[in-house]
Formats: structure tokens, sequence, C-alpha cells
């Protein structure tokens, strides 16, 4: 069995796998393991290259901390969130802060909260699906509170495309973060590996190594095809490999160009599904920007769409006394963004963060560097359910597994690794699946 892809959906498929006595082979593009969940070097440190978090409720994540056997090295801390709006910070981190949040009237607070309630409770999430967000998110929070805070925070994570989105997306945001509170005993508690993903993956393909899995890095994929013999991968390098079957986890544009032996109708499918990017600057900084882990902002003027201090959540030891800061802005993959220059985002991404916290010096950067990915996740469009890609391509032998097939939850590692048990029931087991 061939797996293109060594992130994390690649991994687990090749557990999975795996564990049923198949031999199985792993070819990644970059040179690293990890994907999205990948590290890097920044100033002296090494972590992740995007923010991640471990909730207390995502338990496929934990499951997976414990048979790599890293308990122990597994923290959860009670974290704090901070609301920038009117350019002014507020912390919004439990039910009395709430009730005093300034930008809000009494009965907008109580129109929020019911609005976070009753989506905590929603069941039938398809029907959910056909509901834009913005109509249902006027229905149950009003208008003001729309305009105010969910607009603001949509456009934020994915631009004007919101307005193609389902209801059934602020749903599964919400779903999340509650069952995180509820798992937290009403705290906002998250969770960290000690040395991050970099630890998780490291640990992950020594196992997989130790039970005869064939892991390659640096090695890029040119061509998927399939004949009489089953599936063939054709390398950059000119040289081929058969598999008796080969699962594809690249993202649905990269998986088109892979696999040109799809039919037009799969092609189509696969090239009309809307994607979100992102562009993440991180910082190393020799002082706190403040007490929050993740402070939400609203003003339009600020280029990026929230600020993540993970030194608020991860001990300052693991970046030896300094403080790590995520500046990320969520873009469609054809954004100029993507084009621009380090140095400018640098200079505007600094510009806004002196706005927004009066102490911060740009003396205090002690490293900045900007991580790009056109495709992170799908935008869940109205009636998304009833057009994911199936897990079997036209082409025998050859599958797909994206992060376009989930299809009620929000990309995260729990709801990757969840993604792969369904995957590999269906594909290795499609009689008993689901």
């Amino acid at each position: 069995m061939g797996i293109i892809g060594g992130g994390i959906l690649g991994l687990a498929l090749a557990e999975l796998i795996q564990n049923q006595g198949h031999r199985v082979t792993v070819l990644e593009a970059a040179p690293d393991l990890g994907g999205l969940a990948s590290a890097w070097k920044l100033g002296d440190i090494t972590w992740d290259r995007f923010y991640h978090v471990i909730l207390l409720s995502d338990l496929h994540t934990r499951s997976l901390v414990e048979s790599l056997r890293l308990n122990d090295d597994f923290h959860a801390v009670e974290t704090k969130t901070g609301f920038y709006t009117n350019g002014k910070l507020f912390s919004m981190s439990n039910s009395w802060e709430f009730l005093k949040f300034p930008p809000l009237g009494l009965l907008s607070k109580l129109r929020l909260g019911l609005t976070i309630f009753h989506a905590s409770r929603v069941k039938d999430w398809k029907a959910l699906e056909q509901i834009p967000v913005e109509q249902w998110l006027r229905k149950w929070s009003g208008n003001k509170t729309t305009e105010k805070i969910w607009l603001p925070l949509l456009r934020a994570k994915l631009g004007e495309s919101y307005r193609q989105a389902s209801a059934a997306f602020i749903w599964a945001t919400i779903a999340r973060m509650y069952a995180a509170r509820r798992s937290g005993l009403k705290k906002e508690m998250f969770g960290y590996v000690r040395g991050g993903y970099q630890h998780i993956i490291e640990r992950f393909a020594e196992q997989l190594r130790t039970h005869e899995v064939s892991i390659y890095t640096g090695t890029p994929v040119k061509c998927i095809g399939s004949d009489e013999g089953g599936p063939i991968v054709q390398l950059a390098t000119g040289d081929d490999m058969r598999f008796d079957r080969v699962i594809c986890t690249a993202v649905p544009p990269i998986a088109a160009k892979l696999m040109p032996g799809l039919t037009a109708l799969e092609q189509d499918r696969l090239l009309e599904i809307p994607y979100q990017g992102i562009v993440c600057a991180s910082l190393l900084l020799k002082q706190p920007l403040d007490r929050f882990y993740v402070t939400n902002i609203t003003e339009p003027d600020i280029p990026f769409t929230a600020v993540i201090e993970t030194s608020a959540l991860v001990d300052r030891k693991e970046f030896n006394g300094n403080c790590l800061v995520y500046l990320p802005k969520y873009v469609a993959p054809n954004d100029p963004l993507f084009d621009e220059s380090d140095d400018s985002i640098r200079a505007r991404f600094l510009s806004a963060l002196k706005r927004m916290y009066p102490h911060f010096q740009e003396e205090d950067v002690l490293a900045f560097r900007v991580a790009r990915v056109k495709y992170v996740f799908a935008i869940p469009t109205i009636g998304y359910s009833e057009r994911v890609p199936s897990y079997q391509t036209s082409m025998p032998g050859v599958y797909m597994v994206n992060s376009s097939q989930i299809v009620n939850g929000t990309l995260n590692v729990n709801e990757t690794l969840h993604l792969a048990e369904n995957a590999f029931a269906e594909i290795m087991n499609p009689r008993i699946a689901k």
C-alpha cells in the first residue's frame, strides 16, 4: 500500500493499515513530515509553523498521545481569551467578564449567549447545511450582535466567502469550543505536548518505522496512474513505484493535478471545492503582549485575523524564556498577500501590534518568519456534504483522503485523526463500514 503525503493524516492511515498486516510506504514531498503540523526554526527555537492546541475533548488526539507514550509530556493549562474591538482590548474569559463586555448591551449579550447554547445542543447538523450562516446568526443573535461580533469574526476566518458558508460552519466551531469548556469543568483548559507537534510526529514516525513502515521524505510525486497491473506512482525523479493500492492525501486542487486519469466529473468536483488559505507570521519576543492565549479581532484595519500568544499556554522554558506569538491571516488561494514580501508583511503587522499594545516595541522582536499555505481548509458551503468527493476514485486501486472530506467539524488534528479512521474503515473494510 502506498500513501502519498506524510502529514498527520498520512501517518495515521499508515498506522491503521499496517496494523492489519499490510506493508505500507509513505511518500512525502517536503523534507520533513507533518504537513500543517510540521515544525521550523524560529530564532534559537524549533516549534510548530502554525498554531495548534489540544483540547481536553480531543479524544482522538489524546489517544494518539497516549499510544506514543507521551502522556507525561502532555500539559493542560487554564487559558484566557481576549477581544479587541473599538480600538480596545477586553477580557472575555468567564461568564462575569462576558456580562461586563462593554461593546454589547444586555439584550445583545443574552442573545449571543443563547446562540452559543442553542448551537451546542443542535444534533442535526445537516439541517444547518441548508441555511446561510449569516441568516442563521441574525435569527438567533440579532442584527446588532451579528454586525458587531459575528460578521467580523466570519470575515476574519473566511473572507468574503462567508457569504457562501452554511450555518454548519459556526455550529462546528461552537460545538468544539463548548465541548472543551465542558471537559475543562467550565474552564477554558487547553493542552500541548512538550516539544510541540514535532515531538509527536518524530515519535509517530519512529514507531511506524519500528513496525516496518517505509517513510521517504523529500520525495515529490509527479503523477499517480493505474493500469492492468494496478496503481503506478511516478516520482519527480522519473522513477516508478507500483503498489496494490494507493491513497492520495493531497488537497483537492493538487490531487486533481496528480491524478490526470480521473474522469472529467471527478476533476471538476475537486476543482470546484472552495478552499481558504493562510499567511501566518511567527514572532519570537522578549516580552509577552498580554495574558490571553487567543485574542479575537473585529477591527477591519488590523491586517491579521487574531493574536495567538502560544507562550500564554506553553511554558516559556520551551522558548528559552521568550514568548511565541502567531499572527494568522486567512485568505483565498489567489489573494495578493501570498506574493507580498516578508519585509512588507513584517512592517504592516508590527505597526498593527503597536496600535493594539502600546507597550510593544519592535526591539522586542527576536525573530520573525512568515509561513504560507494556499489550501488549508474547505469552505463548508450550502449543502456541502452532498458534494464531498468519495474516498474511492474511478482509477482502479487509487483512493483519495483529504481535508475536504471533513464535513461536520473544523480542520484540526483531532478531526484529521477521525477522518483517517473513517476512511480506513471504508477503504479496507467497505462491507462493514458505516
